[in-house]
């Protein structure tokens, strides 16, 4: 009897021991997982990263927010909806979702147009800290409205009228349209100069795929990036609203920068200067427009947001 109770208290001890080394051995792996998760965390993961335009970086105190666009996933998936279903109203004509405009927002912030949603809101948190908004990187109507105002206040200042010494005609191979008659391919001096760079840039870039011509200018037979419009005399400009009064103050100006000669209707794709939303979506996502979103400035050019086609010459910065 008492050999059985000594052989009983002896596996009793024995299953007490193997008890406490797993417990033991469950906490030094609890301890070391945590480590390893630790080190995970605190570096950025590289697949999810956006690269960043130069003009557009971030201030040195940002930097933990960065490292962290995954807290951003819930301010994603609304812009992901809000793309499409904003509601707002420009130029008198009610407006549906500002997914025409993602190339500029992207640029504007400093984000890729085409990266990962989450790297998207974390860099419009940071635009929306510098304008005094809630970082919440949700482009919600307050933070879409404040960037149709600083879009529209990068547009052309000066709204005097050329004088006939300050206009030169443009030579047909540089118009979309070779019929274009005489009077209507003129444009400010300053502003063709600055055009012909802008050009010449574009054609020296292989992967917009432009056919250009031996002098480095773009060939006779491509029609991107030609000139469809420039100066517009007012009495011109009061003759087409006349002829297509739906269109709106959007897309035909009272008083348009076309009447000082520095602005430029450049084709981009589709129909040259249709504002329906298909056609503009069209616009928005070929190469040509991509590359001027990113580049037109170095030259002197600045977008008119609701029209793809539309860039005004406000001088070089």
């Amino acid at each position: 009897m008492r050999s059985r109770r000594v052989i009983l208290a002896g596996v009793i001890a024995v299953f007490a021991i193997g008890i406490v080394v797993a417990s033991f051995d469950a906490i030094a792996q609890s301890r070391t997982g945590s480590s390893a998760a630790g080190k995970t965390a605190s570096a950025p993961a590289q697949g999810g990263i956006v690269r960043l335009s130069a003009r557009s970086k971030p201030a040195p105190e940002a930097s933990s927010r960065e490292a962290a666009p995954a807290a951003f996933e819930g301010a994603a998936l609304l812009n992901v909806q809000l793309q499409a279903t904003l509601d707002w109203t420009f130029g008198g004509k009610q407006q549906r979702g500002w997914y025409l405009y993602t190339p500029l927002v992207a640029n504007l912030i400093g984000a890729e147009s085409g990266g990962a949603a989450s790297e998207f809101a974390m860099r419009l948190s940071l635009w929306q800290e510098q304008k005094a908004f809630e970082p919440t990187g949700v482009l919600d109507n307050g933070t879409w409205s404040q960037m149709i105002s600083t879009f529209q206040s990068q547009r052309l200042k000066n709204k005097s009228y050329p004088t006939a010494d300050q206009l030169v005609t443009l030579p047909i191979s540089d118009c979309y349209d070779s019929s274009r008659p005489e009077e209507l391919r003129k444009v400010e001096r300053e502003t063709f100069a600055a055009y012909k760079r802008l050009v010449a840039a574009a054609a020296a870039e292989s992967s917009l795929g432009l056919q250009v011509a031996g002098d480095g200018q773009l060939a006779l037979s491509e029609k991107f990036l030609k000139i469809i419009s420039a100066y517009r005399s007012q009495e011109y400009q009061d003759e087409l609203r006349r002829q297509s009064p739906n269109s709106g103050r959007a897309g035909l100006a009272f008083n348009s920068p076309h009447s000082t000669g520095r602005a430029l209707d450049l084709y981009v794709g589709g129909e040259p200067v249709d504002t329906k939303d298909e056609n503009r979506a069209l616009q928005t996502q070929t190469r040509v427009y991509r590359w001027l979103v990113k580049n037109a400035a170095r030259f002197g050019f600045q977008p008119y947001f609701y029209e793809p086609w539309h860039w005004e010459y406000t001088g070089t910065r």
